[in-house]
């Protein structure tokens, strides 16, 4: 059995569409630029598609220099990374954990407050701020930005098209917010693997990702289609939860690639 990655992403805004690309550098935070910039409420709370399902139809795109922003005919272009409007930063909220976030000013808290209907405010998690992985799962000093509680999520393609098969429409691994996807292995086989190589990169699978309703959201309509959590639910629960694709953390830094062989460690 040949397992190779079939897809990269990488996501600039928590919450936001991610960005496909066919190299994705990593560095000491994880996939570079990922989850560095965040929307919160007027509280500094984290806001994501579970609030705002307008953010699952929202579309980026990164030069390197701007990240533009799209939603239906409007755009809004971003320096990026190198913010020229700091306001100043504030305490805030992703789940459990509290961290400094700089404010981004300027017009785009408008033109995002307006498109997503409600108050919203862009920070940034500044190269100096160290959010720590839970040590129950990683060593101290392991770091992540604005991710729920990884700097990586890992699934094979086969575990989305075993669920696919139940379903009458598409059912896109996007779905599942993913930065690395891997193809050529059974259905689930990453639900055993504790440690893959990619380029002499390391990947500790360290817990099962649990599932919200992001991924029965439709990501052309917005609209719920919760057969999603129901096939779910009938093939993936473990006890009050259900599971597909795990959470990661790395050892090494460089690039990894679409098309790269895997090789299961452990």
């Amino acid at each position: 059995m040949s397992i190779q990655v079939s897809k990269l992403f990488y996501y600039p805004i928590k919450s936001l569409p991610g960005i496909a690309c066919e190299q994705l550098p990593i560095n000491a935070w994880g996939p570079l630029r990922d989850r560095r910039l965040m929307l919160v409420d007027e509280q500094g709370k984290f806001i994501t598609q579970r609030q705002c399902r307008i953010m699952a139809v929202m579309s980026l795109s990164d030069d390197q220099k701007n990240l533009t922003l799209a939603y239906q005919a409007e755009t809004f272009t971003l320096p990026w990374p190198d913010f020229s409007q700091v306001t100043g930063t504030q305490q805030v909220q992703v789940w459990e954990d509290e961290v400094s976030g700089q404010k981004i000013g300027g017009e785009i808290n408008d033109w995002l407050s307006r498109v997503l209907q409600r108050r919203v405010n862009l920070v940034y998690m500044a190269d100096d701020t160290h959010r720590q992985v839970d040590p129950a799962y990683a060593s101290q000093g392991t770091r992540t930005g604005f991710a729920d509680g990884f700097p990586f999520l890992i699934v094979c393609q086969e575990s989305v098209t075993s669920l696919q098969q139940e379903l009458t429409f598409t059912l896109d691994v996007k779905r599942f917010r993913p930065n690395i996807v891997l193809s050529g292995s059974d259905a689930f086989s990453e639900d055993k693997w504790k440690t893959i190589s990619i380029n002499n990169i390391e990947f500790s699978l360290v817990k099962p990702c649990s599932r919200c309703v992001i991924p029965s959201i439709d990501l052309t309509t917005g609209l719920m289609q919760k057969e999603v959590m129901q096939v779910m639910v009938a093939h993936r629960k473990r006890g009050e939860q259900v599971y597909l694709g795990q959470n990661a953390v790395h050892k090494g830094q460089g690039k990894i690639e679409v098309g790269q062989p895997v090789t299961v460690i452990a």
